[in-house]
Formats: structure tokens, sequence, C-alpha cells
């Protein structure tokens, strides 16, 4: 059985959860870890990312002679939230002719909010004959690709609403960091507008939805509140006071004809006292549909690069989104040869 062939470019909390769940699969192989972080640069990947043991692979800062020196079959790209600041790294690794998983945001479905930089990135990966995907839990499947799904048994839909809780405490630290734990209401709404606090991938995710069912979206809006600690309330990596903010309240509307159509709800704070995602359809038949205690963030978004893998290695050269390629299933590599 052939093994794929992993680079990783990006080792920090995610980067390093995928490298994690890729040692720990027969079907997949570590082949190159890049991070521009000096203290990880030069140590073996399994000690930096946490592996209990030796992958065998350094930690390079150089993107482009380490992909050359390595030839993986892909590269997963865990750098950035925004397609500008990724965007010389996706030139390079495209020069290199090796396929992409990458966990952008912004680049899970870029055609309704970049429409210029998601043209030359397709443009790129023609010309290299490489796929690329974006994809992780939330944009790429909680609030997108699931109900999506669900409205494929429905002879009508007129509305979707999607609601996903999460109790914060669990996350990783720069997620808490993003949506504002431990700041002032001042502090919060500074860095709202700045752009450091909020969650990014509400507008993709309508977007994707309207495309799918065939919505004309008149306009989109992204409403951001700060949610307060009542009582002192501590994670793993900070504590946040009565009065201070613990999380965000973040809610996405998609308008149709002046009809609010698409609704996403998100809250995700310290202590929220029941986690759990959520799905309603308007529509014949009217679908209903949680998942009690969440879908937990980090793990799935590592899970949905890894399991994206295959079909991006099989996929035709270009920019692709979940909304157009195989769906993807859990793969270990056991039951054969790879796509």
């Amino acid at each position: 059985m052939n093994r794929i062939r992993v680079a990783h470019v990006g080792l920090g909390p995610i980067g390093a959860a995928v490298a994690r769940q890729i040692a720990a699969r027969p079907g997949f192989k570590i082949v190159a870890g890049i991070d521009i972080d000096l203290a990880k640069v030069g140590r073996d990947l399994g000690e930096v990312v946490g592996l209990g043991s030796r992958a065998g692979v350094k930690v390079s800062a150089g993107l482009v002679p380490a992909i050359r020196a390595s030839k993986p079959d892909v590269v997963v790209l865990c750098t950035g939230s925004s397609i500008k600041a990724v965007l010389p790294q996706i030139e390079a690794i495209l020069g290199t002719r090796t396929p992409i998983v990458s966990t952008t945001e912004e680049l899970s479905y870029p055609g309704h909010t970049h429409v210029r930089q998601a043209r030359q990135i397709d443009r790129w990966a023609k010309k290299a004959k490489a796929a690329v995907l974006a994809t992780g839990v939330n944009p790429g499947f909680a609030m997108d690709a699931l109900p999506i799904a669900l409205t494929a048994v429905c002879a009508r839909v007129e509305r979707i609403s999607v609601s996903r809780v999460q109790d914060a405490r669990v996350r990783r630290l720069p997620f808490q960091q993003k949506i504002g734990a431990g700041l002032t209401t001042k502090e919060f709404k500074r860095r709202v507008r700045e752009g450091h606090v909020r969650h990014v991938g509400l507008t993709e995710s309508i977007a994707m939805i309207a495309d799918a069912v065939g919505w004309r979206l008149d306009r989109v809006t992204d409403d951001i509140q700060p949610k307060l600690a009542a009582v002192t309330i501590s994670s793993e990596f900070l504590a946040v006071d009565p009065g201070y903010v613990c999380g965000i309240v973040q809610d996405g509307v998609g308008y149709v004809q002046r009809r609010p159509v698409i609704r996403l709800h998100m809250e995700a704070y310290l202590g929220a006292p029941a986690s759990y995602d959520a799905v309603e359809i308007e529509g014949s038949p009217p679908l209903s549909m949680t998942i009690a205690g969440g879908i937990h963030g980090d793990i799935a978004t590592a899970a949905l690069i890894v399991n994206s893998i295959p079909k991006v290695i099989g996929a035709a050269p270009g920019l692709h989104t979940m909304r157009d390629l195989p769906l993807p299933s859990f793969y270990g590599g056991h039951a054969g040869p790879r796509p």
C-alpha cells in the first residue's frame, strides 16, 4: 500500500493537530515540516507537535526548498485566516506543482468576497495541474456543508437556520483570544473594528448555502457582540472576572428579496452551559437536527483537513470548495491503495 506523502506548512496549534492525526494513520507519511518560528526550526517535527516520539523529519524555515526536497503528494497549509496573507505561500507551493489543503477560512468559499484572488489561485492551480481546497469544521462543515447535505431530502426549502454554541474552555488559546476572552467591552469593540476579534467564515458559509440551493443574495450582514462573564470563569489558559468579555455572540444573515432566508448564529464563550450544533430547515419536509455536545472544533478541523486529502489529490486541477468535491469521509488508509 502506497502512503500519501504530506508536507506540513505552519505548525501552530491546528497545524500540529493535523500532523498528529497524520502520524497516527497508516495511510499517510509525514515528509516535511515548515514553520517561520525559529524556536521550531531544526527540531524534530515529532517533538514540535507533541507526538511523544520522533518523526524523523526536521522542521525547516525554507518553504520551497523543503517541498522540492521532500516531494510530497500534498501540502497542508495552516498559516492564516486571510486570503491576502496566504496568497504568496499558495503561489510558491503551486510553483512546485503540489496540491494544497488549507485551513484559510476566507478561502473556503471566496467567490462572494474575494473574487479576484480566487480567480488568480484557480489560474495558478490549473497551470500547476494541482487542486486547492480550504476547509475545516467552520467554515467547511458545521454551518455550510452539513445543512447543504440535509436539503438533499427536501422538496422545498424556504429558510435555513444554523446554530453553533461552544464552551470555549476546551478550545486552543488562539481561539480563546480570537473570541475576545479576557478583554474589556471597550477593548472588544476596538478589536472587532480592527478585525482581530471575530469568527471568520459566516459570510463564506452563507454564500455557499445560497449558491447550493439556488438563491441570489441581496445582501449579507455579520453582527458581532460580546458575551460578558457573570462570575469568574477560567480555562487552562486564562481567567475572566465578572464584567469582562468571556467570548463572542455572532450572527450572520443572508437576504433574498429583502427576506432573511439564511441565519447563522454562533456563540463561543468560556463556560457556555451546553455545547451543541443545530440545523433547522423550513420546507417540505421540515427538518430539525441537533448534535448534543457539539462538534469539537479543533479535533474536527484537523480531521476534515486529513480526510479531505485523498479527494484533493484525486480532484481536477483548480480551486475547489466543499460544495464541488466528493463528500469526504474518514480515511485511514487500511482498505487499499490511495485514490
